[in-house]
């Protein structure tokens, strides 16, 4: 009798798990219904991809594809007019000869008009020769300013003194002779070190180099208008461009 009344709760158990595992719904793991899908997508795809066909279009002209002329401006202020005119023959050789690009000067709107013809082969020829250009009108000499046209990792970057510190008056006057020096001493060190050329134009400093050059004569320049002591900012210059040396 004893052995009846323990094998009870034990059947019943089993039937209480059975109950529970009806009750629970099965369901379906995502890798199938993923197959499943990707299955129906491909019968799809293979339906469809034989009523469709690649278009046919006949290749385009090259007067087409190349577009309209392009052509840029750049202002001559008063003061680079006697300049532009004695240096126009050196201006106007690269530009034709070389780029392939057509200029001239227009008299009535003060401006070196350049434009593309149907010699131009290199895009970039445009950028160039108005970069050139440009260089000369804010007072570079030709022979420099010919560098950008030859060289395509030099740049051109202009800034105020007022930029970096407002100074007004006798201030200002001093900024600008602690940036030349006597005789124009420190402007030449800085771009003999640096490997970059200068022009003081009243408040406008314009520096003429490769990028990393720039920075070292940019920074230069504004230790001075800051105050520093030109020797100070020597000695600053040569650790810096020894160090750039080193890594090249």
């Amino acid at each position: 009798m004893d052995a009846d009344k323990n094998s009870n709760p034990d059947a019943g158990a089993v039937s209480e798990s059975k109950d529970d595992t009806e009750s629970f719904t099965k369901v379906k793991s995502k890798k199938t219904q993923k197959r499943k899908r990707e299955q129906d997508g491909a019968d799809m795809d293979t339906e469809g991809s034989v009523a469709h066909k690649r278009p046919q279009f006949p290749p385009i002209s090259g007067d087409k594809l190349r577009g309209p002329d392009e052509m840029r401006k750049i202002p001559v202020p008063a003061h680079r007019y006697t300049p532009l005119k004695e240096n126009w023959l050196k201006i106007f050789t690269p530009i034709v000869e070389n780029l392939q690009l057509q200029v001239r000067f227009n008299l009535k709107t003060r401006n070196v008009e350049i434009k593309t013809c149907k010699e131009t082969q290199d895009i970039s020829s445009l950028t160039k020769a108005t970069d050139f250009v440009r260089a000369f009108v804010l007072g570079f000499q030709v022979e420099d300013a010919l560098a950008l046209i030859r060289l395509d990792e030099l740049f051109l970057e202009s800034f105020d003194i007022t930029d970096v510190k407002p100074l007004k008056g006798d201030h200002l006057s001093r900024a600008i002779g602690r940036i030349a020096g006597k005789g124009g001493k420190t402007k030449f060190t800085i771009e003999n070190v640096t490997k970059t050329r200068i022009v003081l134009a009243e408040t406008k400093v314009h520096i003429l180099g490769s990028f990393q050059n720039i920075k070292m004569a940019r920074t230069a320049i504004c230790n001075l208008i800051l105050g520093s002591p030109p020797s100070k900012v020597y000695g600053n210059i040569r650790v810096v461009a020894s160090r750039s040396a080193e890594r090249f």
